[in-house]
């Protein structure tokens, strides 16, 4: 039995959910995602909030269950108050600047590289080594996020690269003499 699957997604103030046919729709003031329901799984809407349900007792719909109901909560949350990556860039004369509708990155590199930012997705630049990404949607914000911090991964002996602000990167020690 899925137990996250079984806890209804509270809708906040602000936030429209309609469901039409297989396909759940939200609306807030970030935006609107749609999410097609797996048929294995039954959506409703009653008393302010969106409750899944297996339709069967079979291993693929218990587990598209709490997936589904994962879903939705990010969805809602994503509308209503979205979600937010940062990343941080370490090493000598690695920076970023948002100019335009581009993310320019001088990560070493003989070249700038040049990131289109996505419509979907804001990046900000508080300071030159780093960078927050917003958006309604989770997965959007987290695959761009990825392929930004993919131009240059930390390495493990001097650390320098792009990493995420929460993540820790194991040092190795260097040559010894």
């Amino acid at each position: 039995m899925s137990r996250i699957g079984k806890n209804p997604v509270a809708i906040p103030a602000g936030v429209q959910v309609d469901l039409a046919g297989r396909i759940l729709a939200a609306k807030g003031r970030l935006g609107e995602l749609r999410l097609v329901v797996n048929n294995e799984v039954a959506a409703t809407i009653a008393d302010g909030a969106v409750t899944i349900a297996p339709k069967s007792e079979s291993k693929r719909a218990r587990a598209m269950w709490g997936t589904t109901r994962a879903l939705v909560s990010n969805m809602v949350t994503g509308v209503a108050t979205g979600f937010t990556r940062n990343l941080e860039i370490n090493g000598v004369g690695y920076r970023a600047s948002v100019q335009g509708s581009n993310l320019n990155l001088q990560l070493g590199y003989s070249h700038d590289i040049v990131y289109p930012i996505p419509p979907d997705v804001r990046i900000t630049c508080e300071r030159p080594i780093a960078i927050t990404i917003n958006g309604a949607d989770r997965q959007r914000v987290g695959q761009v996020a990825a392929e930004i911090r993919g131009f240059r991964p930390p390495e493990p002996y001097k650390g320098k690269g792009i990493k995420y602000s929460t993540e820790i990167v194991r040092r190795k020690e260097g040559k010894k003499k």
